[in-house]
């Protein structure tokens, strides 16, 4: 028994934040973002909406794609950073938008590996037996996590969600194999210092900006590089493939020079690589979904087409999957 997704949809905020929208806000330029992150705008979401609104909205498209009834899902997954709070899981306050009662709802958190890390839990769910039908959201507010103030991160985020309604198929087609991997050590590298446990908020933390993400990008786009073109390779090694026989590669949208070093790296020709990175940013845990439902829907992913995706996100986490991608009747 294996798994596959039978739909997908995705939902982006109406609200769109230009380059020329960032030159007013802080020290930037549009030549200066678009050689260095190859962005032009990224989406931001109104402020009542939450990441659970996305994940419902991309979830109603994802499952009228898989013309199923939201009935027959029994587990929803969660992959998010920003979660609408602390506690409960943002999971089960989509299960409650939706109207699914009576099913087990969680979190994951693997930041920008989380949509992988989700469609691998999934795999293992359906394939040992214990669901049929899950549905996997990754869904991100990144710009509430944003200090526009600081000109070398907040022109790199944006908001948006992915769904993907994942169930039973023949063993060997849909999702073949995944690679995880994380690295505590260089955790951080890329982090939100307060909010937690360790240092809850506060009147300090709130003045000292402590609730934004903080990066250290040099080192992070090395190790970036590295373990992205090393899990595809890993993945490929484990299946008797090649880079040749991947009819497209979907990376982590998260800088235009990461994406372009990883295929070099590889071999890898761009015009098999797919980017949208111009238009949304880094969306986190949303991004590679975001792009598989886009590749799906303009024609550049087929029937029968083996697709690789690939992501890097804090932890640090990385992870890259394969699918054989089949149409939903």
């Amino acid at each position: 028994m294996g798994a596959t997704i039978i739909g997908i949809g995705s939902y982006l905020p109406e609200r769109v934040l230009t380059n020329a929208d960032l030159e007013k806000m802080v020290d930037t330029s549009d030549e200066w973002i678009v050689t260095r992150t190859g962005i032009k705008e990224r989406r931001i979401c109104a402020d009542n909406e939450a990441s659970s609104d996305l994940g419902v909205r991309a979830a109603r498209r994802a499952i009228e794609d898989a013309k199923i009834s939201q009935t027959d899902i029994d587990l929803i997954i969660v992959c998010t950073i920003t979660g609408d709070m602390i506690f409960p899981a943002t999971a089960c306050v989509v299960q409650e938008k939706l109207g699914i009662d009576d099913i087990p709802c969680f979190d994951l958190v693997a930041a920008c590996s989380g949509f992988i890390y989700g469609l691998e839990v999934a795999h293992g769910l359906i394939s040992a037996g214990i669901y049929k039908t899950i549905l996997v959201i990754a869904s991100e507010c990144m710009s509430r996590l944003t200090d526009y103030t600081d000109r070398t991160t907040c022109v790199l985020l944006g908001d948006g969600a992915v769904a993907a309604v994942v169930a039973r198929c023949q063993d060997g087609a849909g999702i073949i194999d995944s690679v995880l991997g994380a690295a505590g050590k260089y955790g951080l590298l890329l982090y939100v210092p307060a909010g937690g446990s360790k240092m809850p908020a506060s009147p300090e933390t709130v003045k000292n900006r402590l609730h934004f993400m903080k990066m250290e990008g040099a080192a992070l786009f090395r190790i970036a590089v590295t373990a992205m073109a090393s899990a595809v390779q890993a993945i490929c090694k484990r299946n008797n493939l090649t880079p040749d026989d991947i009819s497209l590669l979907i990376p982590h949208q998260a800088n235009i020079r990461i994406i372009q070093s990883v295929a070099r790296m590889l071999n890898f020709p761009m015009e098999k690589v797919f980017v949208n990175i111009e238009k949304y940013g880094n969306m986190s845990a949303a991004s590679v979904g975001v792009a598989l439902d886009e590749a799906v829907k303009s024609g550049r992913v087929r029937n029968g087409d083996i697709v690789c995706m690939v992501s890097f996100g804090a932890g640090l986490t990385w992870a890259a999957n394969l699918i054989r991608w089949e149409t939903n009747g």
